[in-house]
């Protein structure tokens, strides 16, 4: 049925267009404007030009928020996506299919990080949290430390309260991604002798393997946004061992009050993470197409 009026359609799209350019492009164009300006957030503005930009080159801590970001990404693609694959193939398997183990494991997922991060600051207390308690029954006591106080331990750490917070999540991706598997094929390859290991390894993953890229662009840029974990276990601490372009930014412009500098960051930080995401789009188009 045609709309008696040719601009009736894009009547219906004007609502939902004005909502996304005031709550996405409006911040975005403003943030732009800000980074471009010398300003603590009320007083006068200062329009300085890329000055701010420049400024960022030659900030170390800028940069080493980089090196701890890409640190913590490489290793949550262990601790949550291979791990949730991990999971995903106990779960679809015949031995955990349980409906326990599935809400046991997805459980974190709908906890809100907030209240993870201070469940895990308990348990990394280094006065009567669990971890050092658990290492003292173990007769592991000399292994005890500060965990989130000490520098080369602190990112790590973090790293096993993200993992445990998300594996759950990419494990629900990846059982629904198995689950849906012909059958057919499952079952010739165990006629020809395929061991559960082998059926996974050589037919299960490479059917799956839209699924593992999504997963893994998800934890990417996801890493890159990373805040309520660093934020509230460490806030960039200790020595800034932990400090990320988010927890960096948030205390340049609510702290310091340089809403210029932290906007020139976020400018950086967004056409970083925009640009990942259209390269591995490119980059799976193009595969699909050589396919």
């Amino acid at each position: 049925m045609k709309p008696s009026r040719p601009w009736t359609p894009y009547l219906f799209l004007l609502g939902p267009f004005a909502v996304f350019g005031f709550a996405v492009l409006a911040p975005m164009a403003m943030t732009v404007y800000y980074s471009l300006l010398e300003w603590n957030g009320y007083g006068a503005q200062t329009f300085i030009g890329l000055d701010n930009f420049k400024e960022l080159l030659g900030d170390t801590l800028f940069r080493d928020s980089f090196k701890h970001v890409l640190l913590y990404i490489a290793a949550t693609l262990v601790v949550e996506v291979a791990v949730g694959l991990l999971l995903a193939a106990l779960a679809t398997s015949g031995r955990g299919t349980r409906l326990w183990f599935r809400t046991a494991v997805f459980t974190p997922v709908m906890l809100p990080m907030v209240v993870v991060a201070l469940l895990w600051g308990f348990i990394y207390n280094p006065d009567f949290g669990l971890a050092n308690a658990g290492l003292d029954a173990l007769g592991l006591g000399d292994l005890a430390r500060a965990w989130l106080g000490d520098p080369d331990t602190a990112l790590w750490a973090i790293c096993v309260v993200s993992g445990w917070a998300f594996a759950g999540f990419y494990m629900t991706i990846f059982a629904a991604s198995l689950a849906s598997l012909p059958q057919d094929v499952i079952e010739a390859a165990r006629l020809d002798g395929a061991g559960e290991g082998r059926l996974f390894w050589s037919v299960k993953l490479p059917m799956v393997r839209g699924s593992v890229e999504v997963a893994i662009l998800l934890c990417v840029t996801g890493g890159f946004q990373g805040f309520d974990l660093f934020y509230v276990l460490t806030n960039g601490g200790p020595y800034h061992a932990t400090e990320i372009p988010t927890t960096y930014l948030v205390r340049e412009v609510f702290t310091n009050g340089n809403v210029g500098y932290g906007s020139a960051m976020a400018v950086v930080l967004t056409v970083l993470v925009v640009a990942m995401g259209l390269v591995f789009g490119k980059l799976r188009s193009r595969r699909e197409v050589v396919g």
